[in-house]
């Protein structure tokens, strides 16, 4: 079984945007694998506002689902003390299979689902990370989308 899953992040865009890509993308659930996501600065990406834009604009569902989000000392190591991104790698991956994310988790759970963080891009983000380590965990399994 393969499963479709893309990743987006909400900053620098426009809610028009964002939640066109989402529709475009034929997105059945957003999975919100930040550790906050209930911050002023979010805007339309607070969690409760989000899950009520997703459902009435894109009749999407919308997922919390924190075991995917880094713990608030990684967090600090990398945003606030401009910490190294390989370390930041490093030990998220190691975060992730010390929870056995892969066991509690499965594909399906992912197919037609997007996971949301803030930075604008995946490539310096940890939700690119968690569709890296869980392909690996499983064979390839996931098509990953950056959206």
């Amino acid at each position: 079984m393969t499963a479709a899953v893309a990743t987006i992040g909400f900053t620098r865009t426009t809610a028009e945007n964002f939640f066109a890509r989402l529709r475009k993308a034929k997105v059945k659930r957003v999975v919100d694998v930040r550790l906050r996501n209930t911050s002023q600065l979010a805007g339309f990406a607070k969690a409760d506002d989000l899950a009520y834009f997703l459902k009435t604009i894109n009749g999407m569902g919308y997922v919390p689902e924190p075991s995917l989000a880094p713990t608030e000392e990684l967090m600090k190591f990398f945003k606030t003390d401009k910490g190294d991104w390989e370390v930041f790698a490093r030990d998220f991956s190691a975060l992730m299979k010390q929870r056995k994310v892969e066991k509690a988790l499965s594909p399906s759970f992912f197919d037609g689902a997007c996971l949301l963080c803030s930075e604008a891009t995946a490539h310096r983000c940890h939700r690119r990370l968690v569709v890296e380590y869980l392909n690996k965990e499983w064979d390839g399994t996931l098509t990953v989308a950056h959206l």
